[in-house]
């Protein structure tokens, strides 16, 4: 088995992060919503009205329900496929194929363009999803792997660190050429959006070579298994989940990790339409909005690490969310750009400060040196998966009742009450257990 804290492989780890998040800011935050709506405007005459399969939707809507049930999906195929890739120790092979189908799904976004239908875009669309989110989970589970308890906070912000600026250069070249297509010889106006969804291609599958160079193949499970691979994967499955239920502190962060990210990810999903549409703020503006965003997330991150080292996880997580659910509210009131914009700084630095810490705070409950880090992580990112499946439904839901994306918001901010509710009661168990242990000669 291979030393943790090993500086190049950390590198490795991290190195996924800038290659992947590509996907995430271009695809799911700025270039492709924008290009969306402008598309699907151009196509029903400015109705918003858009027909897929035969039925009609609001065209922000069917991408929020397109990105919902690609999440399903995910939370569906993964418990079983992580289960198998620590049965077999080959959960970087699962790494290899989820990239590769996000990435080639990104390069099919090139054909999207006025006058085309969109079915097949929006396959691609969901099968990117399905790619980026397939591959963060064995991605997430080479954490414990690869670092110690100690270090673990440090490496999580690390990686983040690493996708948000990241996603800051390649976001910035796509800027380029979306803004300043003249100095390319472009003259489609459709042109330039579609160039940028090919580069996200090469720059996600292109930095991703090194992660798979240099990350360890996995960890086989060290136990003797006589059943085959995929009934295989159910029993490992299920005896994770067993040991999950008996562990009272993991088992109350999943719990208001699941209502907190109800929030978190859907507004990171659907910050950008709500401008657009509430605020009718121009492409260039969202761009900023988000590029702002992941500058800020960075610092986020850093003092979300601190923080966890005086105050512990918990209690860091307490304030991240209870800012998070102040903002949300705010949400509903906002009227102008200058408001919109200092809530986007906000947001910036919980966000690097929320999701750095709830994955190293995770790791951090599971037993050290577990040969099923895969499993043991499936249930945290399927977690996550069905939370964003939530948001999104009930986001879409909300707007398509009422035609008002703030009457959204609220229906997000009860979500993000009670997480903050779930981590209270969590703080106080895990002090009691702590003081427990104490108390026995723990």
């Amino acid at each position: 088995m291979e030393a943790k804290n090993n500086k190049k492989t950390i590198w490795a780890w991290c190195m996924f992060d800038w290659a992947n998040q590509s996907y995430n800011i271009v695809i799911t935050s700025t270039i492709f919503p924008a290009y969306f709506v402008e598309v699907t405007k151009f196509n029903s005459k400015n109705t918003q009205m858009v027909t897929f399969f035969g039925h009609k939707y609001v065209n922000t809507v069917l991408s929020n329900y397109i990105l919902g049930l690609s999440y399903l999906i995910v939370a569906a195929i993964l418990p079983i496929l992580t289960s198998i890739a620590d049965y077999r120790g080959n959960k970087k092979s699962y790494l290899q194929l989820f990239t590769w189908l996000g990435s080639l799904a990104c390069a099919g976004l090139f054909f999207f363009k006025p006058g085309t239908g969109l079915e097949i875009p929006m396959l691609c669309f969901g099968l990117a999803s399905i790619g980026y989110c397939g591959g963060f989970v064995f991605y997430n589970s080479y954490l414990p792997q690869i670092a110690t308890p100690d270090k673990q906070d440090a490496v999580s912000a690390k990686g983040f660190i690493y996708g948000y600026v990241g996603s800051i250069v390649v976001q910035v070249l796509c800027f380029i050429v979306v803004l300043q297509p003249n100095w390319f010889g472009i003259t489609d106006d459709w042109l330039p959006a579609r160039i940028s969804f090919l580069m996200v291609f090469v720059w996600w599958i292109g930095f991703s070579v090194i992660p798979f160079r240099l990350l360890p193949k996995g960890q086989p499970n060290a136990g003797k298994h006589s059943y085959n691979v995929l009934t295989g994967g159910f029993k490992e499955l299920a005896k994770v989940f067993g040991k999950v239920r008996k562990m009272p502190l993991l088992k109350r962060f999943l719990a208001s990790f699941f209502l907190y990210s109800v929030g978190v990810q859907t507004i990171m999903l659907v910050a950008a339409n709500f401008a657009a549409k509430e605020l009718h703020m121009p492409d260039a503006a969202l761009i900023s909005i988000v590029l702002i965003i992941q500058v800020v997330a960075v610092p986020g991150a850093l003092i979300a690490s601190k923080s966890s080292e005086k105050f512990g996880n918990v209690r860091t997580l307490v304030g991240l969310v209870a800012v998070w659910s102040a903002i949300c509210l705010y949400a509903y009131f906002i009227t102008s750009s200058t408001q919109f914009y200092a809530a986007a700084v906000v947001i910036g630095i919980v966000m690097g400060g929320v999701q750095s810490l709830s994955r190293s705070t995770y790791s951090k409950y599971l037993p050290e040196n577990i040969p099923d880090t895969a499993s043991y992580f499936s249930f945290y990112d399927v977690t996550e998966k069905l939370s964003i499946v939530v948001g999104l439904f009930c986001f879409g839901f909300v707007e398509a009742v009422t035609n008002e994306m703030r009457d959204s918001t609220l229906a997000l901010d009860g979500f993000f009450v009670l997480g903050l509710i779930m981590l209270i009661v969590l703080m106080f168990t895990e002090s009691k257990i702590r003081k427990q242990n104490v108390e026995a000669g723990v």
